[in-house]
């Protein structure tokens, strides 16, 4: 099976596909020098692959690629960030860590 991610800035989200089928998405707000990480979703027939973790891993290299801070109100995204600080709670604001729980 062949999985890609894409921005579809268009729809303000990161989509990701199996074989050209989309199968999940991720929802964001871009601002001046931040991108919020609203809400993502996977189809449930193709749930428990990774498929989230691709999806989010994707929009926080693009955004770090882009040198913008991420405000991950979504919650899969604040967890898949705790679970991986050493390569991405560095981009969450210092001040806004508590909120997400990625205080140290």
């Amino acid at each position: 099976m062949t999985t890609a991610v894409t921005d579809n800035a268009a729809r303000k989200r990161y989509e990701i596909t199996e074989d050209g089928e989309q199968v999940g998405f991720l929802t964001y707000r871009l601002g001046n020098g931040f991108i919020d990480l609203i809400h993502s979703e996977v189809d449930r027939n193709h749930g428990g692959r990774g498929l989230a973790g691709i999806l989010v891993r994707f929009a926080l290299d693009d955004a770090r690629a882009r040198g913008l801070a991420v405000v991950p109100f979504c919650p899969y995204g604040a967890s898949f960030i705790g679970e991986h600080r050493d390569g991405y709670v560095d981009l969450v604001p210092e001040e806004r860590r508590e909120q997400f729980g990625l205080a140290d």
